[in-house]
């Protein structure tokens, strides 16, 4: 793990904008500024507020100004194991019984600022969280207590855009990542672990690294608008601290992504916008590995060492925006991805159960003065379960279920527009 000056510096300020939390697509956000969220992330295609710059850098050629957000994430999380532990040899039982996650609120700032620097040309950058992972079970999960994990992910994001041609451009993002991870109670996976001294209880360490995203937008007319944005692999630098636990001696890269999008616009205050996105789980070693054969396999911490067994979620976004009159502005989305997590991987997805597979939202925005709007957000992500054996135990004698619902709450505020 890097310590030079520079990596810490920017650490400093991406920090402010991590996110402890949990799983909505996967493990990403559902979306990023408020005015988005109130869409259920829709916007590839729209243009509402510097943040836009997260989801496609081409749209900061139609927005200026600087924006601010905080959000107040609640997740709910809770396992359950039916049947009792066998105690054959070789087995790998849970204690029976149903058990809740605790730390259960979480604060997500956000900011960002886009600037004209010619008719053609366009300034832009966004400080924002991309969601992450947490659990905190105070029971022994895995025989030790407490268990649990704390993922916490951060980007920074320079954009420059170029409109090409009348309300046509293209944009591109060079990312800086920086991301905090903390394992505990894992201990009785030491036999399986390549380097059992960097598996589990070792505090929280840090990696960075860099991708870029590219982006296009473009509307036709007074009624419709696509857009597109291509994320690459972010490779990050290696958890040194959980060598022993993820795949590639301590791997842990942030996914490929992409989402295509289009607006129409039946009258002039009224917005509709459509979004899909595909993340691209399954790449990753340490997400994607599944826990068997892997872990009987190679240990963990090998370059083909057990995951988590996500498979690629494919998103689907739907938000519509009403500008009731010049100062208020009315939105509500609904959103729906497929759950990463299979029946086959529950045993240690207790861990991440990012299982979240339908959202809605409601937002709205009020003029404070001819310069600066203030914005809420409200996203329900409903009640959703996975349930499978589990894979270390005699056949047909336990089963988990994976449960998982969340509430978040966003205010926001734009300046400078």
């Amino acid at each position: 793990m890097s310590r030079r000056p520079v990596a810490q510096t920017v650490t400093l300020i991406v920090c402010l904008a991590a996110g402890s939390a949990a799983a909505t697509d996967g493990y990403f956000s559902l979306g990023y500024g408020t005015a988005y969220k109130g869409m259920a992330g829709a916007g590839q295609a729209l243009h509402l507020s510097t943040l836009a710059s997260a989801t496609n850098p081409a749209t900061i050629a139609f927005v200026k100004g600087y924006d601010l957000g905080v959000a107040l994430f609640a997740p709910n999380r809770e396992y359950s194991v039916s049947g009792s532990p066998s105690g054959y040899p070789g087995t790998f039982g849970l204690a029976p019984g149903t058990y809740e996650s605790h730390s259960t609120g979480f604060v997500m700032p956000s900011l960002a600022g886009a600037w004209h620097l010619s008719d053609q040309f366009h300034l832009g950058v966004a400080v924002y969280g991309n969601g992450g992972m947490n659990t905190n079970y105070p029971n022994a999960v895995f025989g030790q207590s407490p268990t649990g994990i704390n993922l916490m992910q951060a980007f920074v994001a320079p954009s420059l855009a170029w409109e090409f041609a009348n309300h046509q451009s293209i944009g591109v993002s060079p990312i800086f990542g920086w991301q905090s991870f903390e394992a505990k109670g894992l201990g009785a996976f030491a036999m399986f672990s390549s380097n059992p001294a960097k598996l589990t209880n070792n505090g929280a360490d840090t990696s960075t690294g860099f991708g870029a995203r590219l982006g296009y937008h473009g509307k036709f007319g007074d009624y419709f608008g696509v857009g597109a944005s291509y994320q690459t692999k972010i490779a990050m630098g290696e958890f040194e601290e959980y060598a022993g636990l993820f795949a590639e001696q301590g791997g842990f890269d942030i996914p490929a992504n992409w989402s295509v999008g289009i607006s129409v616009f039946p009258s002039k205050s009224v917005s509709i916008a459509v979004d899909v996105q595909q993340i691209y789980y399954s790449d990753i070693a340490s997400i994607g590995n599944p826990l068997l054969p892997n872990l009987m396999q190679a240990p963990l911490g090998a370059d083909i060492g057990a995951g988590f067994g996500w498979e690629d979620v494919t998103a689907v976004k739907l938000g519509v925006q009403w500008e009731v009159s010049p100062a208020w502005t009315l939105r509500a989305g609904y959103a729906h991805c497929n759950n990463p997590v299979p029946e086959s991987e529950v045993l240690f997805n207790i861990l991440a159960p990012g299982v979240i597979e339908n959202h809605a939202t409601i937002g709205v925005s009020t003029l404070l003065s001819p310069k600066s709007k203030i914005h809420f957000a409200l996203m329900r992500a409903f009640s959703s379960s996975v349930e499978g054996a589990n894979p270390l135990e005699a056949p047909g004698q336990q089963k988990i279920k994976l449960t998982m619902d969340q509430w978040e709450a966003e205010l926001g505020f734009s300046f400078g527009f």
